[in-house]
């Protein structure tokens, strides 16, 4: 064991010293958020990505889904006896490369080793730390009737690709992961306004169940259309090919925003200059009633009314 983080984890966190805890000093003034997920996903390896990324991108995310600039992680590994060195090396690399671009340490760790055909490979778990200025206010509890709901791109790439790999299917053009860190994004917006009164980056359960999880938490009603809400035709096609349906699938290189109304054409031309959210659009709009509902206005000129995922239509995807 103190071989294996003496010669992979230490040079690829480019750890100082080894010790039980990890010490910070001169935090800038703020909010702290903390946050931390952990990766199962299968396979670890898919096209536009790999659970080493995914794995930063996921939890620096999440911090800036509240509105705060990350700064720090911790990463805890669980891997299988017999899992493939070069493998590591590869996922460690992934890690330290998207770590360096988006500017946040990983301070600190674990590793762990179990038995073969208890860990399916390896899993892993990290733990943001990041800082909310002084005037951002981000919560479910801010949306208001009148509210613009903004998309920044299209969805439901991640859960097709890994999809796709999982089970051998390979389509024209390949279906790539949109895995990235958004907090380059959400920068960007905040220095446009400070009137974002929501964020989240639909994940598990899809756009759906994120809007979904807003309304039941406001207590309010979101109005959607369907032709404002991007799918590309690859991940059209494969929804349609196997039965599923690309409101409820995983995304991770997207984020929902509601934001006052009078902000929202200027906020979706500002996240057009960058490269993540150059496919922004306003795609519905927050009403009164009826009360803690998802209505989407279909292509044919129905109305639909989207709930929560039951179950999962895709496991082990994040």
């Amino acid at each position: 064991m103190h071989q294996l983080i003496r010669d992979y984890f230490v040079p690829a966190f480019d750890l100082k010293t080894l010790h039980d805890s990890a010490v910070i000093d001169n935090l800038p003034p703020g909010k702290l958020a903390v946050t931390t997920d952990s990766y199962v996903i299968s396979p670890y390896f898919f096209p536009g990505g790999d659970i080493g990324l995914l794995s930063v991108c996921g939890t620096v995310n999440d911090l800036a889904m509240a509105g705060a600039r990350p700064l720090y992680l911790t990463a805890g590994f669980i891997i299988e006896e017999g899992f493939p060195f070069d493998d590591l090396k590869r996922i460690l690399s992934s890690m330290q490369k998207v770590s360096e671009e988006i500017g946040v340490s990983i301070i600190t760790g674990d590793t762990k080793v179990v038995e073969k055909g208890k860990g399916d490979g390896i899993f892993i778990n990290t733990a943001g730390f990041g800082v909310i200025e002084e005037g951002i206010d981000i919560s479910p509890l801010n949306i208001r009737p009148g509210d613009k709901v903004i998309v920044s791109g299209s969805i439901g790439n991640h859960g097709i690709s890994v999809m796709a790999e999982r089970n051998g299917i390979s389509f024209e053009p390949r279906l790539l992961s949109d895995v990235r860190p958004l907090h380059g994004l959400v920068g960007a917006m905040l220095r446009e306004t400070n009137n974002i009164h929501v964020m989240r980056d639909p994940t598990r359960g899809g756009l759906a169940t994120t809007l979904k999880e807003l309304a039941s938490a406001s207590g309010l009603c979101i109005h959607i259309n369907e032709d404002s809400i991007a799918v590309r035709p690859g991940v059209r096609g494969a929804c349609d090919l196997l039965g599923l349906d690309p409101f409820y699938v995983a995304n991770e290189g997207i984020l929902v925003a509601f934001v006052d109304g009078n902000d929202a054409e200027r906020l979706v031309e500002a996240m057009k200059k960058t490269e993540a959210g150059k496919d922004a659009a306003v795609i519905g709009e927050v009403v009164e009633t009826p009360a803690q509902t998802v209505l989407l206005k279909t292509n044919i000129g129905g109305i639909r009314i989207l709930d929560m995922l039951s179950g999962e239509q895709l496991p082990r995807i994040c």
